[in-house]
């Protein structure tokens, strides 16, 4: 008799319709982290959710600025705090970039259901800051973004970047190409 399939369970490694690859980013000033977004962007097409977690101050914001240069859309990606969320269109026939600060947001989806990202994915790069335990129910595959950064009293700008490939559409991508 034949022991029953396991359950998926998103970003495990070994499940057949699941992938997980990472790449580990040292960072040392915004300047590179505004770079480090436009590389990133190279690697983003419409149907991606990016998940940005760190501390504050961390350069979620900042990352995200150097993946709206690279993605070629409209307006100036600021942080999205106190309207939650904003829409940069192409101006380059790609994607349109939506940008969410989740900060604020206590639950999970059902409080971001009024922003419609299930709607957008499909035709969008959606990138939510603070979305762990947020957003993970829109799809199986994204990329998860960690950025840690020294705390306390510091003027330390250096940055640890991970960013984990989840999912299918994440198994064929050599993210390897960040740190370059």
């Amino acid at each position: 008799m034949e022991a029953p399939a396991a359950p998926h369970v998103p970003g495990e490694s070994g499940a057949s319709s699941s992938f997980s690859s990472s790449s580990e980013i040292t960072v040392n000033s915004p300047d590179q982290m505004l770079e480090l977004g436009r590389r990133l962007a190279k690697l983003l097409r419409a149907g991606d959710l990016v998940m940005l977690n760190g501390e504050l101050g961390a350069g979620k914001t900042t990352l995200t600025r150097g993946l709206g240069e690279g993605l070629g859309v409209r307006g100036a990606v600021t942080s999205p705090t106190f309207v939650i969320a904003r829409v940069h269109p192409s101006l380059v026939q790609g994607p349109p970039l939506v940008h969410v600060d989740a900060y604020r947001l206590g639950g999970g989806l059902d409080e971001m259901e009024d922003l419609d990202l299930d709607v957008s994915l499909p035709d969008s790069v959606i990138v939510v800051e603070w979305g762990e335990g947020k957003v993970e129910e829109l799809t199986d595959d994204r990329l998860n973004v960690v950025i840690h950064r020294a705390v306390g009293d510091t003027t330390d700008e250096v940055r640890h970047v991970t960013v984990t490939g989840l999912g299918e559409r994440w198994g064929s991508v050599e993210l390897g190409v960040l740190s370059a």
